[in-house]
């Protein structure tokens, strides 16, 4: 088994590379030249061309930010909802406010996430952003149950009554004290719905729903390239493996991260 420190470094440079491509790959990539032959090796390219004769290194430069950035943000505006509802629910002594928070969650919850974005794509034409808010609220379901199920056994805490015997404000209760003694539920649930995020943001792309279909865009690049895959496989391989390395690479810092925490 691999150690904390070990965990840390691989997690951290799985999730560097691709991050850091998604951030920084335009700034390099320069602009677009002539286009060669479909799926070709060589010629100046050296990870090949994609489906169109387009360099297929520019095209990974370029296709990070749509994919990343969007399951990043949508995994941050799944928690800005879920954790307030959550600890609401939790702490409330009145039941019919708790019923109240919660049960159309379940409602939603009992909806597939892909279903959900697929509906709305039907009747709009969803971008970026609207993709981010859609994919943040598919997540908020599950994320407040998870974050309600923690507070509820904090909440039962002596110290939380004491806090509010004390008058203490429920802001001070809730996120300085329950939120706090469940910080490695959070960032045990934050690396599955960023897993979850990324791979129903890369599923939308890949169905076209979000991005234009020749976008410079990881998913999309393995979509429209698979057809090759056998003749320059490099166009849907190095995009796969970036989306998986992020996946991985932040569930491996979760990990340890948790594995530290019980240590200590």
């Amino acid at each position: 088994m691999k150690s904390a420190p070990a965990r840390y470094a691989l997690g951290a440079v799985l999730v560097a590379v691709p991050l850091l491509l998604a951030l920084l790959g335009p700034l390099f990539a320069g602009p677009a030249g002539p286009r060669s032959v479909s799926f070709a090796t060589g010629q100046g390219h050296w990870l090949g061309t994609d489906f169109t004769g387009r360099d297929v290194w520019r095209q990974v430069l370029l296709g990070g930010r749509s994919v990343v950035l969007v399951a990043l943000a949508a995994t941050a505006l799944a928690y800005l909802v879920a954790l307030p509802a959550g600890l609401a629910a939790a702490l409330t002594r009145r039941a019919w406010l708790e019923e109240t928070l919660m049960r159309p969650l379940d409602v939603l919850s009992a909806v597939p996430s892909l279903l959900l974005v697929l509906l709305v794509a039907a009747t709009l034409t969803p971008g970026p952003a609207a993709l981010t808010v859609l994919v943040g609220l598919a997540a908020v379901p599950d994320a407040a149950r998870v974050v309600h199920a923690a507070a509820v056994e904090v909440a039962s805490r002596p110290a939380v009554e004491a806090l509010r015997m004390q008058g203490e404000s429920w802001q001070r209760t809730a996120f300085g004290y329950v939120a706090r003694s469940m910080r490695r539920t959070l960032a045990a649930d934050a690396g599955i719905r960023l897993t979850g995020a990324l791979y129903l943001v890369a599923t939308a792309a890949f169905l076209g729903v979000g991005v234009q279909p020749d976008a410079a865009d990881w998913a999309v690049m393995v979509d429209r390239n698979r057809t090759g895959l056998f003749l320059q496989p490099w166009a849907v391989v190095v995009p796969a493996v970036l989306i998986a390395a992020l996946s991985t690479g932040a569930n491996l810092l979760f990990d340890a991260a948790l594995r530290k925490g019980t240590r200590t």
